[in-house]
């Protein structure tokens, strides 16, 4: 999530900051927040928002804006339907406005209400027990991973405002039987004050515009926002998320404000012409007489990762935010040997780092995490190798088809890292259920090497992939207590992006898991994620692991050696991959449009004919194993074009495979282009 508050004509700083005003009101303090905000979670959300109150004060704000939605949580989704998120909305807002923390500061919270029983995404700004405005909403978020309308209604009346009568819980609390709904702005004693509401800031003519010209100094924008590779925004505490660390505040002198305003005569004049927004009266000043010597605070500058380095820190982030609120013991992750499961154990390292790290700074919060996790009350971890090896279990689970490297490669990463490792064969469980499927049939598959039909080597391959994820599990339930330990291991899924939009995963193998760190990530990312990690933490197994062809070892070696590749599987290279994905979903291209991007795109080293192949190539692929996209493991969010875990990528699941007409419209186009090679090189002739 993140927030913006900015201060009118501070043209290029981008901020999750604040302001500030004094003398007869010229320097003004104002905090904004991200807090770790869990849908429905009424109760810890109310203690973050108090706590991020009770901080903003300390550090002299006297506006504190919050996320959006923060209240019952951005991601409620479908329960925004139900009566009882607004009810419960309604009494944790009860709650703030009876609160002692919340007096003498404007606090202004986000939340779901109900106005003429139509729903609204809304900003409720009070200050001492009264409601000074709530603020709707103008335009929702509904592309990409967003569907706003489907559960709010933009407030549409712009500069317009309508009386709301509170519920009666609300009025036994302020006194007030009405307060104002809707497009308005506050005018305190010493400045103006106006609020945008996310989306509102990438319109094309975002509200800030008009207000500014009608004079508004300090413009607030509170937001939401999912990440996404090589996304400029700033990051806040990425592994602890501790309220200490999240509530930011600044000073700044609103007279520079005015009189970067006053000097530009065009906009005078505009400001001269327009429309009045609604000024709700506030009788509170943000400023006071004695802040001469208050710093100023310096601009907010942008910190730019590598992502290679962004992936070593959202995701880490995100597995222990899943780690902590799941309440389990740690994870448990299927170690082949290969990029994919070792960029996760990378992560896994990275996370474990960071909780030592914030240990190390003082963090409380994080420390009581981490004793909870381990079950140790006083426990302070110290070393990120230790820590890794309670927390994580890695597994080689090696069949007759898995060669020495592999597992030597495994267990060097293992060692590296510190997690506990183990390493089991599964061929006893493949020979049982092989046996039980003879007993029934009198009939034994065997591998293609080995003469076996197509469909006899895929389910060979299947039975020992599927074979794993049931191990896999047995384990995660198991292998602490084996060992005395208490608790339960999430098992984390390794598959990435590209994998999953090409359906290259046996349905139900280890691709199924609780969570899934890598599943929004490019086989090209995680590439510069494990060259990062060389770097940075110091891990040469991962030269090796780089250095190996990627393949799934499921089926026989040849001579000892890998005879199966990935690639070759697929058919089309990781790079190639991630170019369609990107066209399918960022650009909106069906076959027939994909087919015509990439004859630009590769004509240098690709025929039309060639190009026709490929897109025709993974288009069959991709609908052939569309199916599997509904049962992907929930994962990180990393890539524009990532189908996710179908909830993010609503398209049909099944398809005419061979897309005759599509396919028709490209044939007939590769024709044409070639007759008119022939005839320019006839003419040439």
């Amino acid at each position: 999530m993140g927030r913006q508050l900015v201060s009118a004509g501070q043209r290029t700083t981008p901020a999750s900051a604040q302001a500030t005003v004094a003398t007869m009101g010229r320097k003004v303090t104002v905090a904004t927040c991200a807090l770790n905000q869990w849908a429905l979670d009424f109760e810890g959300n109310l203690q973050r928002i108090l706590k991020s109150i009770e901080i903003a004060k300390q550090k002299g704000a006297k506006y504190r804006l919050g996320p959006e939605l923060e209240i019952c949580g951005y991601g409620c989704w479908d329960h925004y339907y139900e009566s009882d998120t607004l009810l419960h909305s309604l009494q944790v807002l009860a709650a703030l406005l009876d609160s002692p923390v919340t007096q003498d500061i404007i606090c202004d919270v986000g939340m779901p209400v109900m106005h003429r029983n139509v729903r609204y995404n809304c900003r409720v700004i009070f200050l001492n027990r009264k409601i000074l405005l709530i603020r709707p909403k103008m335009a929702l978020a509904n592309e990409g991973n967003y569907h706003e309308l489907r559960w709010f209604t933009p407030w549409s009346r712009s500069r317009q405002t309508e009386e709301y009568f509170l519920p009666r819980m609300i009025q036994d609390v302020t006194k007030q039987e009405t307060v104002p709904f809707g497009d308005a702005v506050l005018a305190t004693r010493d400045t103006c004050i106006g609020s945008e509401i996310c989306e509102e800031l990438w319109m094309p003519h975002s509200p800030h515009i008009e207000m500014g010209l009608d004079g508004v100094e300090i413009f607030t924008n509170a937001s939401s926002s999912h990440h996404v590779l090589r996304k400029a925004h700033t990051r806040v505490d990425l592994v602890t998320m501790a309220t200490t660390k999240e509530v930011l505040t600044a000073t700044l002198d609103l007279e520079d404000v005015r009189s970067y305003r006053a000097e530009i005569s065009s906009r005078n004049l505009a400001a001269s012409r327009v429309s009045p927004y609604p000024r709700v009266k506030v009788d509170f000043a943000l400023s006071c007489h004695e802040d001469m010597l208050e710093p100023l605070s310096e601009p907010v500058e942008w910190k730019y990762h590598s992502a290679g380095e962004e992936i070593s820190l959202g995701p880490a982030c995100w597995l222990w935010d899943f780690l902590r609120r799941s309440q389990q013991a740690g994870f448990f992750l299927p170690l082949s040997g290969g990029v994919d499961s070792a960029a996760t154990a990378c992560l896994v390292f990275s996370m474990c780092r960071q909780v030592c790290e914030a240990v190390k700074n003082g963090n409380q919060e994080v420390l009581a995490d981490v004793q909870t996790v381990v079950n140790e009350a006083g426990y302070a971890p110290q070393d990120p190798r230790e820590l890794c090896g309670r927390i994580l279990t890695t597994c080689y689970m090696a069949s007759e088809n898995s060669s020495q490297e592999t597992s030597d490669r495994a267990r060097e990463l293992a060692q590296q890292i510190g997690s506990h490792h183990v390493s089991l064969g599964i061929d006893p469980a493949v020979t049982a259920v092989m046996g039980i499927f003879s007993l029934v049939t009198g009939k034994r598959p065997v591998f293609a090497a080995h003469g076996g039909s197509s469909r006899e080597n895929l389910a060979l391959q299947n039975v020992q992939a599927r074979l794993r994820m049931v191990i896999a599990y047995l384990f995660a339930q198991l292998s602490l207590w084996s060992r005395g330990a208490r608790g339960g291991l999430l098992v984390l899924g390794s598959t990435n992006v590209d994998e999953s939009l090409l359906g290259y995963l046996t349905k139900y193998d280890c691709s199924s898991a609780d969570i899934n760190p890598i599943g929004g990530i490019s086989k090209t990312d995680l590439w510069a994620f494990i060259q990062f990690c060389i770097e940075r933490f110091q891990l040469p197994a991962l030269q090796r692991i780089m250095a190996a062809p990627a393949t799934a070892e499921l089926e026989p070696l040849a001579d000892g050696q890998v005879s199966q590749t990935d690639e070759e599987d697929m058919g089309m290279t990781y790079a190639e991959l991630s170019v369609y994905g990107r066209l399918r979903k960022m650009a909106k291209a069906g076959p027939y449009s994909m087919f015509c991007k990439l004859l630009h795109m590769w004509k240098a080293i690709c025929t039309p004919r060639q190009v026709a192949d490929k897109v025709k190539w993974f288009f069959s692929k991709y609908s052939m194993n569309r199916h599997k996209m509904t049962t992907l493991t929930p994962a990180y969010h990393a890539e524009n074009y990532s189908p996710d875990d179908n909830r993010f990528d609503l398209r049909p699941f099944l398809y005419q495979v061979g897309w005759p007409w599509q396919f028709r419209c490209i044939e007939n186009q590769v024709l044409h282009l070639e007759r008119r090679e022939r005839q320019d090189l006839d003419g040439v002739d």
